[in-house]
């Protein structure tokens, strides 16, 4: 067959919204030096590293036998997983939600979060965002053609917001507003006083609140990470979201829910009924197995990180490498040394160090002067990285 090359493919404007993948431009990087021969060192990723654990791999596997799952499940999931999610909510957060009606069953938060600008976002829009924050929070603005408002994170402000730099225009043309805690990528935990504040300053102003709780599970120091629907008047004006990915080592399995405002959760559904027929039931019922059976997983899982965050932290004292422990998520956001941009510096790592972190401009433009480190490997291999880097005499 001779190919016409005169047959022209033009993308809509929509697609050419969107903003480079971040991440897909790191693993090429990556790749590069790996294909080379060299033993690296990845510190840079957010995907988990353990298995998923074996019991609910067991109940995926006898749920792939059960004839009833090589069938279309119910459009919005089955009514047994939002049941789990509810009881598991409650227990873990006191948060008590309507299965039927305050639910929405997401192919993997990132769908859901993308989903929800499309959902409520025009063209002229405005969206507020956190910077630094998870870069896929600007594809779904994006996407909808609406604007991204960033809202600086420093370390001077605990890592949140100041709501009052938002001005009176963006307050009048923003719909809807990003939050993200435990954060990714500072480790920084909201308090309930930041959530109360943060609710008031949506309901004045008509702004809807996006929760990403991905990495709700994960607290250190015994620190349990706050649910955004545990306060006062918070489904009111927004919903949450969570993932089964990082409290379970489900990262492959696309697993989350949306949860909180019945009219949102209805929109979520309505929309996803015209993309998807819901997750395989399958892999639904090894969801209520990870969420009904015993949760001692998730405390090893807990302990498991903690231990690598001390054990990193132990190494970059002996290099005079100083920033703040994070309180949750399996990140720590270091500063660069000085005479280093955050991308100059990762890749003087990468090159010299074979050591893989993410630079902080990836987040945003307050994300400059940081790189984020994944704990994602074993404590052994988290020392090496540091005595690598230690060897480069740059502290």
């Amino acid at each position: 067959m001779i190919q016409n090359n005169n047959f022209k493919i033009k993308a809509s404007k929509q697609m050419n919204r969107l903003p480079n993948q971040f991440f897909s431009t790191l693993v090429g990087k990556v790749n590069r030096v790996i294909n080379e021969g060299y033993d690296v060192i990845n510190l840079g990723q957010g995907n988990p590293d353990l298995p998923t654990p074996a019991h609910i791999v067991y109940s995926l596997q006898k749920a792939v036998e059960n004839p009833i799952n090589h069938k279309y499940p119910p459009f919005s999931g089955k009514i047994e997983l939002k049941e789990a999610i509810c009881n598991w909510y409650r227990t873990e957060h006191g948060v008590t939600l309507d299965p039927e009606k305050e639910v929405a069953i997401l192919f993997g938060t990132k769908t859901g979060l993308i989903q929800l600008s499309q959902i409520l976002l025009n063209p002229g829009d405005m969206a507020l965002v956190p910077d630094p924050g998870y870069p896929d929070y600007c594809s779904g603005i994006a996407l909808a053609g609406a604007e991204m408002v960033p809202m600086s994170l420093h370390s001077t402000n605990g890592f949140f917001p100041d709501f009052s730099k938002v001005t009176p225009s963006q307050c009048q043309h923003t719909k809807l507003m990003f939050l993200n805690y435990p954060s990714n990528p500072t480790g920084a935990c909201a308090t309930s006083a930041f959530f109360d504040k943060a609710i008031s300053f949506a309901e004045k102003n008509n702004i809807i609140i996006a929760h990403d709780f991905a990495y709700g599970a994960i607290g250190f120091d015994g620190y349990k990470p706050i649910s955004y629907l545990s306060r006062p008047g918070a489904r009111d004006v927004g919903i949450e979201f969570y993932t089964l990915s990082k409290t379970y080592n489900m990262a492959g399995w696309r697993v989350g829910f949306a949860l909180g405002n019945q009219k949102l959760i209805r929109l979520i559904n309505e929309l996803q009924d015209h993309y998807f027929v819901s997750l395989f039931g399958g892999i639904q019922d090894a969801a209520i197995t990870a969420l009904t059976s015993s949760q001692e997983c998730v405390q090893l899982l807990v302990d498991t990180y903690e231990l690598r965050r001390n054990a990193f932290f132990e190494e970059l004292k002996k290099l005079n490498w100083n920033a703040p422990l994070p309180e949750g998520s399996f990140f720590a956001w270091l500063p660069v040394p000085k005479g280093y941009t955050s991308s100059h510096f990762a890749d003087t790592l990468l090159e010299k160090a074979k050591v893989v972190v993410a630079p902080g401009v990836g987040f945003g433009q307050c994300g400059e002067g940081y790189v984020r480190i994944g704990l994602l490997t074993d404590e052994k291999r988290i020392r090496e990285a540091v005595q690598r880097i230690s060897k480069l005499s740059i502290f």
